[in-house]
């Protein structure tokens, strides 16, 4: 997330090759470096120190683009097939690098997007199918909103687009695996409706318009509602193993969305307060977060060639990320920040653990 938080798109066939794709495992190290560092800022920024100071003021940047931006660009890279599509996640991951040392990141991270948004384009004329038209739609946001930001624009303007760009991508994914249950006109019409409302919010926020936040909020609880109402996992949720876990990450996540949507929707995205940590933070760790566990296991035979047999375990990291991001918007609510840290550390946890456990998942002896 899952990030591209989706399964890739259907390559040209190709013979079958075994074992670990370890050439694709320096560009996800990049992306992987660019994840611990924007989770050290994020602590930094709570006043709980980090290894890195200057983490501290890229947090945003290095999750979005640096973390998201290349595992996504790698799954696109993957599916073209072709050797100069996996320049999009090498200049992401360079990106994320530059705004450590100074380089011109935000350059970087435009050429980054422009690189997805040709491959995903590609990828589009060559399965014209719905959900991969809304992929383009979503690599076209993190254009705009890098763009913007290569441009001058500050990080606050362009942040909205860069959300559109994860909520699009995970919409197109949720699109295409529940495409076999069937739906009505009404149904069809109100999906594009609100993923045409949110890449407008989006796109109009870059213009600092007064109405962009409150569509893009308010198409943010929609899509939320829709898809509790309308993802397959409603009904796969009834079934066990790998299958019921997967629907449960997607069912919490959605219940997440719909609360950013509602605060966006109300409030806005004020920076600096306790509302955008809590909109922002719904966002990106109770949604988008629990998209990547619950796609994880899709995602990682794809990308690297190996097996990731489901296990049990994999509910703790689950259930540590909802009960610690619970615990910190209970400290955005009160003021407390003694909540904030404790949630803010548990967080993080969640993310080592949840790591931790698909690296023992990968490498285990066969049963």
């Amino acid at each position: 997330m899952a990030v591209e938080l989706t399964r890739p798109l259907p390559a040209a066939p190709r013979p079958a090759r075994a074992g670990l794709a370890w050439q694709r495992l320096p560009l996800l190290a990049l992306g992987l470096i660019a994840l611990v560092l924007g989770l050290s800022g994020g602590l930094a920024r709570l006043g709980l120190g980090a290894p890195v100071p200057a983490a501290a003021g890229a947090q945003g940047p290095l999750m979005l683009l640096g973390f998201f931006g290349v595992l996504i660009a790698l799954e696109r890279a993957v599916a073209f097939g072709a050797l100069w599509g996996y320049a999009a996640p090498l200049l992401a991951g360079a990106g994320g690098a530059a705004l450590l040392l100074g380089g011109p990141a935000p350059a970087l991270f435009a050429a980054a997007a422009c690189g997805l948004l040709l491959i995903t384009t590609w990828l589009w004329a060559r399965q014209p199918e719905p959900h991969a038209a809304l992929l383009v739609a979503a690599a076209a946001s993190q254009l705009l909103g890098s763009l913007g930001w290569a441009l001058g624009l500050p990080v606050a303007a362009v942040l909205p687009a860069w959300l559109g760009f994860l909520v699009l991508t995970i919409a197109a994914e949720r699109l295409e695996l529940s495409r076999l249950r069937p739906r009505g006109p009404a149904a069809q019409a109100a999906f594009w409706l609100l993923a045409g409302a949110c890449a407008l919010g989006c796109g109009a926020a870059l213009f600092a318009a007064a109405w962009a936040l409150p569509l893009l909020g308010a198409s943010l609880l929609g899509l939320a509602l829709w898809l509790l109402r309308h993802d397959i996992a409603r009904h796969t949720v009834r079934t066990a193993g790998l299958t019921r876990y997967v629907a449960l990450c997607l069912l919490s996540g959605y219940a997440w969305l719909a609360l950013a949507g509602a605060l966006i929707a109300r409030y806005g995205l004020p920076a600096g307060t306790l509302v955008y940590d809590a909109a922002l933070h719904a966002l990106l760790l109770g949604f988008v977060f629990a998209m990547v566990f619950g796609h994880a296991p899709l995602i990682g035979p794809a990308l690297l060639r190996i097996r990731l047999p489901f296990h049990p375990s994999q509910y703790l990291p689950l259930v540590l990320l909802h009960a610690s991001l619970a615990l910190r918007l209970a400290g955005d609510a009160a003021e407390e920040q003694a909540l904030r840290q404790a949630g803010a550390w548990g967080s993080v946890a969640a993310i080592a653990l949840f790591i931790a456990l698909l690296i023992w998942r990968a490498t285990r002896p066969k049963p």
